[in-house]
């Protein structure tokens, strides 16, 4: 059963109604729960879990120190291009906004790649908007191919792709996709999609099982907080992460938690996400998916980002430039959005140790795979 067939089972305004109705003893049972059911992860979800952060949080501290140890993976973002066909209306890449657009050659790449290379990242994410004539599968394959003796790791988040594509990707020496799925709302999806190929909500969600069977090493999932409901959201999120695990349990698999940030085209969050709300869901995934990597971004505060490292993250990026070229010619205005925590990747290598945790920059080779 794919999970498309899976998620078909339950209604979004149904969970939401499920996960508000739980109590406070529901609650309980499920911060002291040895493995949490869907009925616990609803229980963590809702309202009334609100009083229980200060144990979820101290549980989900024991459980990641003790499935993680004590080590944070820097990663940084490569932004290849931010030419788009889609509409995606929380964008700042959307076709239809009026900004500078650029693709970077293959000199530009290996020049942006280098200056990573040379702050210290071995794990690079490449991404890209979705413009097929602008970058195609050659287009990432030649990119990856070309960049790859500078990095142990090299993911892509960019246009889904069928299963032959990502082979051809893992032939090239990528070994990881980050894919979000922005809502889990048919509806709310379609709203929020207008026009372009991105408004496929059914080829996007099975993504990442064609990545998983095409052999990706690591595969990201994560929905766009605030667009719909956290709760609900949330409660999707874990459900996929779930199934993919079970499915394809040789892949490493994380979630992110991108929350909307100021874009070109001036969209407002709809649902919102405090902080604490934030914190809540963090401990809720992490307490569901105990060997799951939990990625928090830039998006986020430096004062946020330094406070959330004992609950459960695993991944951070550090000094990212959401716009092709941002590195080397430090041209910021065809940015994605605007990125929280501006501090540099020593700087912020220096918070995680003085935090007691270990930055790490390498921590995979293709190299193993052939001893």
């Amino acid at each position: 059963m794919s999970f498309l067939e899976e998620i078909s089972k339950y209604d979004p305004k149904m969970v939401l109604e499920r996960i508000e109705g739980k109590t406070a003893a529901d609650v309980e049972r499920a911060v002291h729960a040895e493995r949490l059911r869907i009925d616990d992860f609803m229980a963590l979800l809702s309202p009334a879990a609100q009083d229980f952060l200060e144990p979820m949080a101290a549980r989900a501290h024991r459980v990641t120190t003790q499935r993680f140890g004590r080590n944070i993976l820097l990663y940084a973002p490569l932004y290849l291009s931010n030419e788009c066909v889609n509409g995606c209306r929380y964008c700042g890449f959307s076709a239809k906004n009026q900004v500078p657009r650029r693709t970077l050659g293959f000199d530009e790449i290996e020049r942006e790649a280098r200056v990573l290379h040379e702050q210290g990242f071995r794990h690079i994410l490449l991404v890209t908007g979705e413009s097929p004539k602008a970058v195609d599968n050659e287009f990432l394959a030649a990119a990856a191919d070309r960049i790859r003796p500078m990095f142990s790791s090299v993911s892509i988040e960019v246009y889904p792709m069928d299963e032959t594509g990502y082979r051809q990707m893992v032939a090239a020496g990528v070994d990881g996709l980050t894919i979000y799925q922005e809502t889990y709302d048919r509806a709310l999806y379609a709203e929020m999609h207008p026009f372009g190929k991105k408004r496929d909500f059914d080829f996007r969600l099975a993504t990442p099982e064609r990545g998983g069977a095409a052999g990706l090493r690591r595969i990201g999932i994560g929905s766009l907080l605030g667009l719909g409901n956290f709760r609900s959201e949330g409660f999707f999120t874990g459900l996929h992460a779930l199934y993919l695990s079970r499915h394809y349990w040789r892949t490493q698999l994380s979630v992110s938690f991108p929350r909307i940030r100021p874009a070109d085209g001036g969209f407002q969050p709809l649902n919102p996400v405090s902080d604490r709300h934030f914190v809540q869901l963090i401990c809720a995934l992490r307490l569901l998916l105990p060997d799951v990597g939990l990625v928090l971004s830039t998006r986020e505060s430096a004062k946020l980002r330094d406070n959330l490292i004992p609950l459960g993250i695993t991944q951070m990026s550090a000094g990212s430039c959401t716009a092709p070229g941002g590195y080397a010619d430090k041209d910021h205005s065809t940015r994605q959005f605007a990125i929280d925590d501006d501090r540099t990747p020593e700087e912020v290598s220096r918070l995680i140790r003085a935090k007691g945790y270990e930055a790490v920059w390498k921590d995979w080779d293709s190299a193993f795979l052939k001893a």
